[in-house]
Formats: structure tokens, sequence, C-alpha cells
């Protein structure tokens, strides 16, 4: 497990967050198949028995986004353990992004959920990070450990993106490429270089799924949903909610909020709904 400075994690927004470990690469996977990912862990400054904060990013985000740094600075001032990494192909892991899978990022995310966290944690799911909390409370719960889980905080969440809201929407031409190519590029706002959909994630995505029946959770959720976002609409977070039985169950929808959530009264809000399952 070799170590790094972890100089990105110093961070943005309303402070600088200060790093209290060095970044790690821990390698996951076997038989031809690992992929070193990189982590940052943040261990609580007591031991007053608070649920720490693992962070699950989206598609094409990594650990050092907004919203990522402010979890950080707020478990920094409030004494909280942290983790945040970056899923194989993603930030400063290894691996092929054109390899990622919704099984494949549910592996990194177990592993470094075992390797690296004790006690309770709070699961931060941002897009498709949510789709990864969900299924991560699934497996944990099939092995008797769902009670390390104290609580979701899914922002703009994207469960069965692939299906749901990808699917439906592909054009012929990116159809013929998924077949004859096995992927397609589409140009996104949110970065130079394009999105890259492949055959394995959308096969693999089906395989996943989360929205065929009742998701026990076991813990409180919020959701905080952007009413103009044009990536994740609202009517999805609507639909999650369905498939939500538990009582303790807060959706906030913003009305002028995209799909991002990173200004300043939205990372407000985030924090608020930290502080109300962690404190």
């Amino acid at each position: 497990m070799a170590a790094y400075g972890c100089g990105p994690c110093l961070g943005s927004g309303k402070g600088r967050v200060r790093c209290m470990t060095d970044m790690k690469m821990v390698t996951v996977g076997s038989k031809g198949q690992t992929r070193d990912i990189a982590v940052c862990f943040r261990p609580a400054a007591g031991e007053d028995g608070k649920p720490g904060l693992f962070w699950l990013g989206g598609y094409r985000s990594d650990m050092d986004g907004t919203k990522a740094v402010e979890i950080d600075r707020f478990a920094d001032e409030n004494g909280l353990a942290c983790l945040r990494f970056d899923y194989s192909g993603h930030g400063r892991s290894g691996g092929n992004f054109v390899d990622g899978t919704i099984s494949r990022w549910l592996e990194e995310s177990l592993a470094v959920f075992d390797r690296f966290t004790s006690g309770t944690q709070i699961l931060i799911g941002s897009s498709m990070g949510a789709w990864i909390a969900l299924r991560m409370v699934q497996e944990l719960r099939k092995i008797g450990r769902g009670d390390r889980i104290a609580g979701l905080l899914l922002l703009a969440p994207a469960p069965d993106f692939t299906g749901e809201l990808q699917e439906p929407l592909l054009t012929d031409a990116q159809k013929q490429e998924l077949e004859t190519k096995g992927y397609f590029e589409e140009p996104t706002p949110y970065g130079r270089e394009p999105n890259v959909f492949t055959r394995a994630l959308f096969e693999d995505g089906d395989a996943n799924a989360v929205l065929t029946g009742i998701i026990e959770t076991g813990c409180p959720v919020h959701i905080i949903q952007g009413m103009e976002d044009p990536d994740v609409p609202y009517t999805h977070a609507l639909k999650l909610v369905d498939h939500l039985p538990s009582d303790d169950l807060v959706l906030t929808l913003v009305r002028d909020g995209d799909h991002r959530l990173s200004r300043p009264q939205d990372i407000d809000r985030m924090l608020r709904a930290v502080a109300d399952l962690a404190l």
C-alpha cells in the first residue's frame, strides 16, 4: 500500500482542508483484474461514536470535486471520520475508464469500505454514487452487516440511469455503435473529454438495477434533487421515493437546482443534511 502526499485534498470552497493522512493507493481485484484505487481517509478526532462520512462520487467525477472537499472540511470541523476515493478510471486511481461497470465500481467501494472504515457510516452518494450507495446497502444487508450504515444522503440520485434514463433516449446511430464498436461517445458540459458509454456498462447496469422492488435500507434517507437538473429529472427522484419504504425519509426538491448542486446555497443545504444525519 503506497502512500503519497494528498495535495489536491487541500481543497477549495470556504477554506483549506487539513489532510490528516496521506493519500493511499490500495489494490482491488484479482485474476488479472487488479487496479490501484486512490483513497484519502481522515480518521475521527475523538471516540464519541459518531458515524463517519463515506463519499461516493458520480460518473466521471473524482474525490477533489467541490462537494467531496466540502464534506471533508465538514468532517474536519466536527471531528468526524471521512473517506473519499476515486473509482478505477477516475481521478488519481488506476485502471481504464472504459472497463468500468457498476459491478466493478461497487466492488471497489465495498473493498475500500472494508479496508478503512469502522463503526457506523453515512453513505453520501452523488448521481451515480447514489446508485452505488444503494447497492452497497443491499450487499451489506445480505451478509448481516446492514447495521454499519447509519444513514444515506443521496444527491441528484441516478439509480438505474443506464436503463431508466439513457437507454430510452439512444439514437439509432448510438445503438449501432454499441452493437458494432461496443461503445459510443457524447459531449458533456462537465469536461473537455466526451463521455464514453459501453455495452458492458448497459448490460451490467441491468444486472444491478434497484428500481425493481422495495429497497430496504434500515436507516434514515435524505434525498436532495434539483428541479432544473438536465441530466436526472426530478421525477426520477420521486420514482426512487416510491421504492424506499423508510418512515424516516426526507426529499428536498430545489426549484432552481441543477445537476451539480454545487452553488454555495446547495453546499449549505447538503451540509445541513449531513449534520442532521451525523451529529
